[in-house]
């Protein structure tokens, strides 16, 4: 019993639990607002019942042939008044003009909690990508972020519409079906059998579109990512020829998908099809049993025909709208999933804030892992307030893995983060990290003007005009800019689309040099700058030297000649520390990587 119980729950309850955990209350007005609406329409349709009494002449109900409906007939005595044809007319326009009130209301209301799913539904699944931890994000598939927080979301919203839609008509079959059994008993009972058999036929329909709709998740989900990178690499593809056979990739990846699509609508198809004719063999079937078998009377069959062709119709809706929401079906699960791997993997964070960095950070025998893969181990490592360290080694050598953590994105496997004394996990790491400055060898580019680039979005003030200038002068970018048509207004372009790499690399330096940091990280910062541009911003940076913590990452090895400390790496542990001179002399290593490169 306990394991039919959590099946049904599981099957029709686990997407209402989902909607109410997003809604709350708004859940059971959507509902409420459909419970009246099926209440006034049976309440309107039960006016026919006097009609047909009196369409034989008399000029006034009896009353005795409408005991089902005695607390209606009081009310209406009560007023004063008597059941002829144009009291009973007047009520029956009164309550499907209520009716159509209550329409509007269900509606209108549907609408605005729609609305205010999706906004929410939006800026949860935003919220959550702001707080999961840096290292799952980077494991992740990008495809599926993109498409879940982006077409998922119009898709989970259409789930929503249908299944309270579903809903909404089910609670009008169940109107119906009891005012139906209130007229005739024998009769309801008979066409309930015969519109229960029909979930037989509906229900092989259920399943496919299941199984379609899991398919067509699971597509775009590679869809959107292959988008990504087809946007990301154009100019790679396009320069190299091989445009063509990305197209083709695609082409049958969105072949892949629009099939879903077509059988998911050649099954809402097959519903629409034989929703009537089922409904009216039905009652066809139903009338001769009931009239020339059982000998019932035909005027209360009329009546209760209407409620049945109601509450048929109804049923058919239902069913459409059901499996409707079934071909979203996929849809809610992957959000369920990805919400759940969201709340999984959410960054952990301390309490204590900092305001800025007083004496320095340390590493104490720190070791990290992806998955299986070591990246670093036995790594300690003290750097004071206001040091430049440089780390070098060759690819591979954890170089960029170990300032990722000292930038607090990645949480160790074992050892201690220590940060002003204070170790990391006690720290909100979001105020660490607006400390900090982080300069990559793929510049990040917003597609904005040159201003909001460097700013941020800064609103513009005197003051920040002046910082925005001197941080362009110091990456070697102010006559570049104002050599420009629109100067500081200029829009970059997708991915800074309009600029080369150096000038990519230029404008995320200026960036950086704008904010108020204590440490300015620098991976590879000048690898795409030609030797002049990148000796200016060195001497800029030089001039840095002892206002900031400066990490940096380099495989130019005269672009760290002078700095504090040079770390050098192996195999994900540290070889040797030392000046560039020490290194030179007592690390044999060190030493070939010079002569290599000629310095």
């Amino acid at each position: 019993m306990k394991k039919l119980i959590k099946h049904i729950a599981d099957k029709y309850f686990s997407s209402f639990a989902f909607f109410y955990r997003q809604l709350r209350y708004r859940v059971f007005l959507v509902v409420g607002l459909s419970i009246l609406l099926g209440v006034l329409d049976g309440f309107g349709l039960t006016m026919f019942l006097p009609l047909l009494q009196m369409a034989d002449g008399q000029e006034t109900a009896d009353p005795g042939k409408l005991e089902e409906f005695r607390f209606l007939l009081d009310a209406v005595h009560g007023m004063g008044l008597e059941l002829t044809l144009t009291i009973v007319l007047a009520i029956l326009v009164v309550f499907f003009i209520l009716k159509g009130a209550a329409r509007f209301a269900s509606q209108s209301y549907l609408v605005i909690v729609l609305q205010y799913f999706i906004k929410k539904l939006r800026i949860n699944l935003v919220q959550g990508l702001n707080e999961v931890s840096f290292k799952y994000f980077v494991t992740s598939d990008v495809g599926r972020i993109q498409n879940t927080v982006t077409g998922e979301v119009y898709r989970v919203a259409n789930a929503f519409r249908s299944y309270f839609k579903a809903m909404e008509q089910g609670i009008l079959v169940a109107v119906y079906i009891g005012f139906a059994f209130i007229i005739d008993a024998k009769f309801a009972f008979l066409v309930t059998i015969g519109g229960g058999l029909t979930n037989l036929i509906y229900n092989q329909i259920y399943k496919k579109t299941k199984g379609e709709s899991r398919k067509l998740t699971a597509a775009n989900h590679y869809l959107q990512g292959l988008i990504i990178q087809f946007v990301a690499n154009f100019k790679y593809l396009k320069a190299t020829g091989f445009l063509p056979r990305y197209f083709h990739k695609l082409k049958a990846v969105i072949n892949k998908v629009e099939s879903s699509n077509r059988n998911i609508g050649m099954l809402n198809a097959i519903l629409l099809a034989i929703r009537e004719p089922m409904m009216i063999l039905i009652v066809a079937g139903v009338i001769l049993i009931q009239v020339k078998i059982m000998g019932g009377e035909l005027a209360p069959i009329l009546i209760s025909l209407l409620f049945f062709y109601r509450a048929l119709n109804a049923l058919m809706a239902m069913q459409n709208q059901w499996n409707t929401y079934l071909s979203s079906s996929g849809s809610m699960s992957n959000l369920f999933e990805f919400q759940e791997d969201f709340r999984s993997h959410r960054e952990v964070r301390g309490k204590k804030q900092i305001a800025r960095l007083q004496d320095g950070v340390v590493l104490e025998n720190a070791y990290f892992s992806y998955g299986e893969t070591k990246v670093l181990e036995e790594i300690s490592l003290a750097i004071q307030k206001n040091e430049t360290i440089a780390f070098v080694g060759e690819s591979g050598s954890g170089k960029t893995t170990l300032v990722n953590i000292l930038a607090g994105l990645m949480p160790l496997d074992q050892g201690r983060f220590l940060i002003d004394e204070t170790p990391a996990d006690q720290i909100d790491i979001n105020t660490y990290q607006k400390r900090v400055g982080y300069i990559t060898q793929d510049p990040v580019i917003f597609n904005d003007t040159i201003y909001n680039n460097v700013t941020l979005w800064a609103t513009p003030t005197l003051e920040r005009e002046a910082r925005f200038e001197e941080a362009l002068q110091k990456a070697a970018m102010l006559e570049f800019v104002n050599d420009l048509p629109q100067g500081k207004e200029t829009m970059l372009g997708n991915n800074g689309i309009n600029l080369s790499g150096g000038q990519k690399q230029r404008i995320s330096i200026a960036r950086e040099l704008f904010k108020d940091i204590d440490i300015l990280i620098m991976d590879e910062a000048t690898s795409a700058l030609d030797s002049e541009t990148e000796r200016a911003i060195q001497d800029n940076i030089e001039q840095l030297h002892g206002q900031y913590t400066i990490l940096i990452v380099a495989h130019r090895l005269s672009t760290i000649k002078h700095a504090d400390l040079i770390v050098f790496m192996e195999n994900g542990q540290i070889n040797n520390i030392g000046a560039y001179h020490e290194l030179l002399r007592n690390t044999p290593r060190f030493k070939k990587m010079v002569e290599l490169q000629e310095l």
